[in-house]
């Protein structure tokens, strides 16, 4: 088990997780019928697109399925590139390039994104376009990766190539994991006709380490709820510290020090659940403005921190009492009052979001293997 999952083996039973692996509490029953359907729907498929999130591109991936995947046509879909370090991108793509596997990091909101993933579909499924007059593709992955959001986008863009084709419904798309109860599909492409199917994510049931349990609940492929969000900002803190990430913050640190005003000591009427994805609504500057102000503000509270920290962070106890002292810092930060009753639960939940919208940095939580 890595050091940051060291940290957290207290009161693992809440989880439902045990150094050995185990069950993580969340599995629900449609999900369960799902992985059915999609096993019986892999016999049609002439090609596969694996969605998996670009910041663990290993945890995210559905090891039941792998077995059945290894054996159909497949390219891999690294979704969130945006939120993924690129410099370490490029070594993921020539790992999956060693074994022979296609690999993409892809955006599902940028059409252009979309449109080099067809092509590469296209090109994979060229010899079988001469012989089939129907062909399938599948697109499958573990919650809140993106599936639906790269359902959509193909969609808009075979709507573009093809104009006449009757308008079809848009797969259902949501901010939690799971949302899309039904398997779905539809044309993209007249001659030969190609069909688009959407699929619910799959997680597996049985996490197969602590660490893997964790990434997918710090990049929402499983519910807050299941882990608690104070638990996964412990990890989140224990990921940074170990990778001395805040170190990398310091001309953030600088710079904010030497501005008379940083400008977010301004009361203002913001939620930084405005954060997450809205169609269609453009960001207002004010707004934007003050989300980066607070993402400062975080990134200096951990970079002074870390920077003043005299123990060993090889010692899970060392580095506990470095986190408990950092979310008493986070608190400043984020300007949580200490009479709020929530108080920890509240800097927890916003340190997330900032994290999963990006504004921390772009992030790889994975390891490229050897």
């Amino acid at each position: 088990m890595g050091g940051a999952g060291k940290i957290l083996k207290k009161g693992l039973g809440e989880m439902g997780l045990n150094s050995g692996g185990g069950n993580i509490n969340w599995f629900p029953g449609h999900m369960a019928a799902a992985t059915r359907a999609i096993n019986a729907r892999l016999k049609l498929a002439d090609l596969v697109i694996e969605v998996r999130d670009s910041r663990i591109p290993l945890s995210s991936a559905n090891q039941d399925l792998q077995p059945r995947l290894s054996t159909k046509l497949r390219v891999i879909a690294l979704n969130k590139k945006d939120l993924a370090n690129p410099n370490i991108m490029h070594k993921w793509v020539d790992y999956f390039g060693s074994c022979k596997q296609d690999c993409l990091p892809i955006n599902a909101h940028s059409r252009s994104s979309v449109q080099k993933l067809l092509e590469l579909v296209e090109l994979k499924l060229k010899e079988k376009i001469a012989k089939e007059p129907t062909l399938i593709v599948m697109v499958v992955g573990v919650p809140n990766v993106g599936k639906s959001a790269l359902i959509n986008c193909i969609h808009q863009v075979a709507s573009s190539r093809f104009p006449a084709q009757e308008k079809k419904k848009r797969a259902k798309v949501g901010p939690l994991p799971g949302v899309t109860q039904d398997i779905a599909g539809f044309k993209i492409a007249l001659r030969p006709s190609i069909y688009v199917l959407d699929t619910p994510g799959v997680l597996v049931p049985t996490i197969p380490d602590i660490e893997t349990g964790l990434k997918l609940a710090l990049t929402g492929s499983v519910k807050d709820s299941v882990v608690g969000e104070e638990r996964i900002a412990q990890y989140l803190l224990a990921v940074l510290n170990t990778r001395r990430t805040p170190f990398h913050w310091r001309n953030v640190h600088d710079n904010n020090s030497k501005s008379p005003q940083n400008g977010t000591d301004d009361k203002h009427d913001y939620n930084l659940k405005d954060l997450l994805p809205k169609r269609r609504i453009l960001p207002v500057a004010s707004n934007v403005h003050y989300v980066e102000g607070v993402a400062k503000e975080v990134q200096c509270a951990l970079y002074s921190s870390l920077s003043e920290f005299k123990g060993d962070l090889e010692d899970e106890n060392e580095l506990e009492i470095l986190i408990e002292q950092q979310f008493e810092e986070l608190q400043k930060a984020l300007k949580i009052s200490n009479k709020a009753t929530e108080a920890r639960m509240m800097v927890s939940k916003k340190f997330l979001t900032l994290f999963r919208a990006g504004k921390l940095g772009p992030f790889i939580l994975d390891d490229v293997p050897l």
